[in-house]
């Protein structure tokens, strides 16, 4: 369940947490929310688990505590869900708002997609198979967002590597599109 807010309540047996986050802004007036767009994010690379990815959409992360980590120094990024390994989510912005996931970016012609999009991070990588509690949360937060915001449609749900190609290759070519899509029930 989603309430008016735009804040994620509850989704089955996955757990929901609110952490929010101070990188975000409002949309455009008279922008419609019509793009779902999936990323996948690990901090270290392919560590899950650690807390770091809260930290870095927090402004917390310590860039010192590991090597990797010194290009994410001042960087104010977000996104509205994360999705963990075990298909628990965390939102930081209300998918209401503007969160700052895409960056430079363009779908259909139109940039700046944060403008117009939801962005939901599944916590990997783009060679380590997605397991299947994050695909069961996925679908079914995908779900209630297409019965909320009917302009984001099949055709409308994208990768990070679509919109800004050649800058991003996430979630990879180890996300199952049709295992996901598949189990959306949005009639478009």
């Amino acid at each position: 369940m989603i309430d008016h807010g735009g804040w994620l309540m509850e989704l089955g047996r996955f757990a929901v947490v609110h952490r929010h986050s101070s990188n975000f802004n409002f949309r455009p007036q008279h922008c419609d929310i019509d793009l779902l767009v999936i990323h996948n994010i690990s901090l270290p690379k392919g560590v899950f688990g650690a807390g770091n990815i809260e930290k870095l959409f927090s402004n917390v992360l310590d860039p010192r505590q590991h090597e990797s980590f010194s290009s994410l120094k001042g960087l104010k990024v977000s996104s509205h869900l994360l999705i963990d390994r075990n298909g628990d989510c965390t939102q930081f912005v209300s998918f209401n708002e503007r969160a700052w996931h895409a960056g430079i970016s363009e779908f259909a012609g139109i940039e700046n997609c944060n403008d117009f999009s939801i962005g939901i991070e599944l916590e990997g990588t783009d060679e380590i198979p997605y397991t299947d509690d994050q695909y069961e949360s996925l679908i079914e937060v995908s779900n209630l967002l297409l019965a909320l915001y009917p302009k984001i449609t099949k055709e409308r749900i994208t990768g990070h590597e679509h919109i800004a190609p050649g800058r991003k290759t996430d979630p990879g070519d180890v996300f199952d599109w049709n295992r996901y899509k598949s189990r959306l029930t949005t009639l478009s």
